[in-house]
C-alpha cells in the first residue's frame, strides 16, 4: 500500500505544528520567505517545504530559524510558554522527531528526542540522537553556531569534517565549535544513540 504524503510526515511535527510555527513568526516578524532564506541561508523552497510540514527539520536548520526568528528553539516543540527557572520534563512527555520514511538524498536523517520543551530563553538545548546505518558518501554536512557535545551510547559514531575524522565508541565524548563543518554517521550494524547538548549563542 502506497503511504500518502501526508502519512510520511513526523506525527512529532504535526503534532506541534512547527511548520505553522515558523510561518506565524515570519509574518509577525514582517519577513518574507525571501527575508527569512537571506537570514538563514537555507533556500526559500525549503523553507517552504518546512512552513507546509512536508520535510523535518533537523537540528541545525531549527536552530538558524529560532536565531532570525528570535525564539529559543524549544519554541518549537511547546504546547504551553513556561518562565519557571525550574523545569522538569517526564519520560512520557519526551518529543521524538524522525525522518519521513521517504527521506529525499541530501538530507539529514538522523532521529532526534528533545529532552527538555518547557523553558524559554534557555541557552542548552539537549537532544538524545539515533544516528541511521549510511555510507561516507550519503553524509551531509552543516554547521551552525554555538557550541556542541556529543556523548555515545550505542554503536559507533564517525564524526567528520573537512580536514578530520574521528571514531566515538560508547563512552568516548566530543566537544566542538560548531560553526565548522562537520557530519555524523553510524559505523555499527545497528543505529548509534548519543546524547547530545547543544549551545547556541544568543
Amino acid at each position: 500500500m502506497t503511504q500518502s504524503r501526508d502519512q510520511e510526515i513526523s506525527l512529532a511535527v504535526k503534532a506541534f505544528k512547527i511548520g505553522n510555527k515558523v510561518r506565524e513568526l515570519r509574518q509577525k516578524n514582517r519577513f518574507t520567505l525571501q527575508d527569512l532564506a537571506i537570514k538563514t541561508g537555507l533556500s526559500k523552497p525549503f523553507l517552504s517545504q518546512i512552513e507546509n510540514d512536508h520535510v523535518v527539520p533537523p537540528i541545525a536548520t531549527l536552530l538558524k530559524l529560532a536565531r532570525a526568528l528570535s525564539v529559543g528553539m524549544a519554541y518549537f516543540f511547546q504546547h504551553e510558554i513556561g518562565s519557571d527557572k525550574i523545569s522538569i520534563t517526564r519520560e512520557r512527555e519526551r518529543i521524538r522527531v524522525e525522518r519521513r520514511p521517504h527521506q529525499e538524498k541530501g538530507e539529514v536523517d538522523y532521529i532526534y528526542i528533545a529532552l527538555e520543551t518547557k523553558k524559554t530563553n534557555k541557552s542548552m538545548e539537549p537532544f538524545l540522537v539515533e544516528f541511521p546505518v549510511r555510507d561516507t558518501d550519503d553524509m551531509v554536512f552543516m554547521s551552525h553556531e554555538g557550541e556542541e557535545f556529543l556523548y555515545v551510547t550505542e554503536g559507533e559514531v564517525e564524526f567528520r569534517t573537512v580536514d578530520r575524522v574521528e571514531t566515538l565508541s560508547p563512552g568516548d565524548s566530543i566537544y566542538f565549535e560548531s560553526d565548522i563543518s562537520h557530519s555524523f554517521r553510524c559505523m555499527s550494524e545497528e543505529p548509534a544513540k548519543a546524547l547530545a547538548v547543544i549551545w547556541s549563542k544568543s
